[in-house]
């Protein structure tokens, strides 16, 4: 038999009573915090804000802040899933603050053209893909050009970047 774990027990709790730590050295861009809301308001709230018991956040600050955001806030009038843990002390607060950070790995350029990719052959419109990824146009022309997409019928009218010339 396994022992308790903290996700046996999610709260609802109003996000007003969380409270951002200080020492967290995890920032996100503005273009991922849009891509965090939209991924709520369409797949709803998937992971829970892990808190200490005094209600201070360890992990998911960026969660807290989009709930924030009047579209996220109506979901579910401002209340947040939280799981609460029990840290010994302060250092180990911030190492579990590290850790949640840092296990989440990093983001395959390869798998994504792939999944451009899949979602053009799919009939998605480059439009739908930025709107929902947060993604520029030219990424997309550059993440399917790295399929050699654009030498079919997708992406026909592709522009490209003029920053360079190569001499």
């Amino acid at each position: 038999m396994r022992n308790a774990q903290p996700i046996d027990t999610v709260k609802w709790v109003h996000r007003d009573i969380l409270k951002p730590n200080h020492y967290n050295p995890n920032s996100v861009a503005p273009p991922e915090l849009e891509l965090l809301s939209i991924s709520i308001q369409e797949d709803g709230w998937t992971q829970p804000i892990v808190v200490n018991p005094d209600m201070t956040i360890v992990d998911g600050f960026h969660r807290w802040t989009v709930s924030g955001q009047l579209d996220v806030y109506r979901l579910t009038g401002g209340m947040v899933p939280v799981v609460v843990i029990e840290p010994t002390d302060m250092s180990s607060q911030m190492i579990s603050t590290v850790r949640h950070n840092r296990a989440r790995g990093i983001h395959g350029v390869l798998k994504m053209a792939d999944i451009v990719e899949r979602m053009l052959n799919g009939g998605v419109q480059v439009s739908e893909i930025c709107r929902r990824l947060q993604m520029e146009t030219e990424e997309v022309y550059r993440l399917a050009n790295r399929k050699g997409i654009p030498r079919t019928a997708l992406i026909k009218d592709a522009q490209w970047s003029e920053s360079w010339v190569p001499k």
